[in-house]
């Protein structure tokens, strides 16, 4: 059933440590951890999948370094091996991380408002459609601002360019992962565990709960600048997109809308690369 709550979550006082280390709300340097974390898992994950392509593949893995590396570039420069990579890669991060988030902080993963991350029902049925509207006006209004900022320059990220060149099976498959498990993963980091604790940090220094909103998003978007290449120019359409975000969380007390949206946005950021693609029969 869905909770009979408030529209807006309360401010709550920061928990205080009862002896239970999984009821404490995340502090900020433990969500700057656990994001930290994630990237890392990334970058392991990646390198152990082309050395597993590599073995797979019957590469000799005894030449050196220098002999590993160039292996490792030839493979990478195969699109289908790209794709490989990248599901595997964020497959593995990401559910790695939602396991490590929960097992540290079990108490504070079903509760709707912060501290907690909202992983049940949202206050109202009717904020569902309100993320696909979300998830579908928010690339169209931000691809317009950064149409705006950007000129005439072209503003491409890694993953467009990988899901263009994948084959078309595979290309399949990496949507329903970056329109699933990538925003899941997304919505606990930075609207779960960074925003609960820039909002306890918030309480402690008498701040206005939009100051941690608005920090949560500035860090959403800086995060995504080395898959765009360092396009400042895209920066105000990710701060759009998170701040949107944050207000279905706060606003429904719940994490799904959030996720719901952010799959949309991402959905319709990928269909560029069926646009021009005919599928055999």
């Amino acid at each position: 059933m869905y909770a009979e709550t408030s529209p807006m979550p309360p401010l709550m006082p920061p928990a205080r440590n009862e002896g239970h280390a999984d009821a404490r709300p995340p502090n900020l340097w433990g969500a700057l951890g656990l994001i930290l974390l994630y990237f890392v898992l990334q970058a392991v994950s990646s390198t152990l999948v082309v050395l597993a392509i590599e073995v797979a593949e019957g590469f000799n893995l005894h030449g050196g370094a220098a002999h590993l590396g160039a292996t490792a570039q030839a493979l990478l420069a195969q699109p289908d091996v790209q794709a490989v990579t990248a599901m595997l890669t964020l497959s593995v991060s990401a559910s790695l991380t939602l396991l490590v988030a929960h097992q540290k902080w079990p108490r504070l993963w079903s509760l709707a408002w912060p501290p907690g991350f909202g992983f049940t029902l949202p206050a109202r049925p009717q904020f569902f459609v309100l993320a696909v509207v979300v998830g579908l006006a928010a690339p169209m209004l931000g691809g317009l601002l950064t149409h705006l900022l950007a000129h005439d320059h072209d503003v491409s990220q890694n993953i467009q360019q990988l899901g263009r060149a994948a084959p078309p099976g595979l290309r399949i498959l990496l949507v329903l992962i970056v329109t699933s498990l990538g925003p899941l993963v997304e919505e606990l980091l930075f609207r779960g565990v960074l925003l609960s604790a820039l909002i306890q940090l918030a309480w402690i220094r008498r701040w206005r709960v939009g100051w941690a909103v608005v920090l949560s998003s500035l860090a959403f978007a800086l995060v995504h600048l080395p898959g765009l290449h360092w396009q400042w120019y895209a920066l105000p359409q990710l701060m759009l997109l998170a701040l949107a975000l944050a207000w279905l969380r706060l606003r429904s007390g719940s994490i799904w809308p959030g996720v719901l949206a952010h799959g949309a946005y991402n959905l319709l950021a990928v269909a560029a690369w069926f646009a021009a693609t005919h599928l055999p029969a």
